[in-house]
C-alpha cells in the first residue's frame, strides 16, 4: 500500500490488538502513523474513536485485508477535487482470491431495495459477476462499502460519523443512506481499482455475521425509511426475514434461524432509541428496485444489468 499511495499520509487506527502487528508496522514502516485505541469496538466506533485525531481532508478507510493498485489514489481525488458536491465514493473492489470478479462487500457499488436488502452492481445475493470493463464508468451509487471508503472530513464529522450501535457491518449503509437523505451524492469510480480478501473479521458461515446483518438493516430502516412508509416497510420486512429464516432451516443452519430471531428482537427492543437518532425527513426514493428478493429469486435474475 505505502509504494502506491505517496500522495496519501498513511495511519494504522489499532483497535487494542493483541499480537505484535503495531511492532511490525513501528519498525517496517516507520512513516506510518499509529492511533492506538482504548478497546475492540468494531469498526464503527473503532474508525470513529481514530479519526478525531485526522484532520486530513479526505478519510481513506481501507480494511487490513484490501490489496490496493497502482494510481488507485488518483481517479478519486480528481472527483472529489472537481464535484464539491460528491461527499462519499468507492473505488472497484474485485476479489483478492480470484481477481478476474467482483468481490461480495462493495463490488461495483452499492444499492438497496425498498425493504433494505443490499445489492451491488456485479454482485446480487450470493452471485458475483466477472469482470470484462462492465463498469469501469464513474456513476452516482446509493451506498458505497466500507472495505475501501472514501469521504469528506467535513462530511463525516457533520454526520457524526458511523453509528457505533452497529459495532460492525452495514455501518457504512447508514452513514450513505443518511449522507442521501442530507442531499448529499455518493459515487462509483471504475477507474480505480483494489482487491478484497473479505470475511477477514466474520466469515459469511458465522451466525454473529448473520445476526449483525439482519439486525443492522433494521436499524438502518427505522432511521432512514419516511415515517409515512415505515411500519409498512418493517412489516413486510419481517415476513421477507421470516422467508429467509426458513431457508436457513431446510438447509439444517439453526444457528442462522436463531440469528435472525435475535435480530429481530434486538429490533424492536431498541426501536424507540434508534428511532430518535432520525435527524432529516427520509427521502421516499431511496430504492433501485422494488424487492431485490423477487428479482433475483423468483423472477431469476441474477445479474445487476438483468434488473432493468
Amino acid at each position: 500500500m505505502v509504494s502506491y499511495s505517496q500522495e496519501a499520509t498513511i495511519y494504522v487506527a489499532d483497535n487494542a490488538s493483541t499480537d505484535d502487528s503495531i511492532a511490525f508496522v513501528k519498525t517496517h514502516f516507520p512513516t506510518i502513523r499509529i492511533i492506538s485505541n482504548e478497546g475492540n469496538f468494531g469498526y464503527a466506533k473503532g474508525y470513529n474513536d481514530a479519526l478525531r485525531f485526522v484532520e486530513e481532508d479526505i478519510y481513506a478507510l481501507v480494511n487490513s485485508d484490501i490489496e490496493v493498485t497502482e494510481n488507485w489514489l488518483s481517479p478519486i481525488v480528481e472527483i472529489f477535487g472537481n464535484q464539491p458536491e460528491t461527499a462519499i465514493i468507492q473505488p472497484k473492489i474485485l476479489d483478492y482470491k480470484n481477481k478476474g470478479y467482483f468481490e461480495y462487500a462493495g463490488a461495483g457499488g452499492g444499492f438497496i431495495d425498498k425493504y433494505g436488502y443490499p445489492f451491488c452492481r456485479g454482485r446480487i445475493f450470493n452471485t458475483l459477476e466477472k469482470d470484462f470493463g462492465q463498469y469501469d464508468d464513474e456513476t452516482d451509487i446509493f451506498w458505497a462499502s466500507g472495505a475501501c471508503f472514501f469521504i469528506r472530513k467535513t462530511v463525516y464529522r457533520e454526520l457524526g460519523g458511523f453509528d457505533a450501535d452497529f459495532f460492525a457491518h452495514q455501518e457504512e449503509i447508514d452513514l450513505c443512506w443518511r449522507a442521501f437523505n442530507n442531499n448529499l451524492k455518493v459515487k462509483y469510480c471504475g477507474k480505480s481499482t483494489v482487491y478484497h480478501v473479505g470475511g477477514a473479521t466474520l466469515n459469511s458461515q458465522n451466525p454473529k455475521k448473520t445476526y449483525l446483518n439482519f439486525r443492522n438493516s433494521l436499524y438502518a430502516i427505522i432511521k432512514n425509511v419516511p415515517r409515512s412508509s415505515l411500519f409498512t416497510t418493517l412489516f413486510i420486512r419481517l415476513l421477507l426475514d421470516g422467508t429467509a429464516g426458513l431457508h436457513f432451516l431446510l438447509q439444517g443452519k439453526l444457528s442462522h434461524v436463531f440469528a435472525i430471531i435475535k435480530a429481530h428482537f434486538a429490533c424492536y427492543w431498541n426501536f424507540f432509541g434508534q428511532y430518535r437518532k432520525r435527524v432529516a425527513f427520509g427521502k421516499e426514493k431511496y430504492f433501485l428496485a422494488n424487492s431485490i428478493v423477487i428479482q433475483y429469486f423468483i423472477n431469476k435474475k441474477k445479474r445487476f444489468q438483468e434488473l432493468f
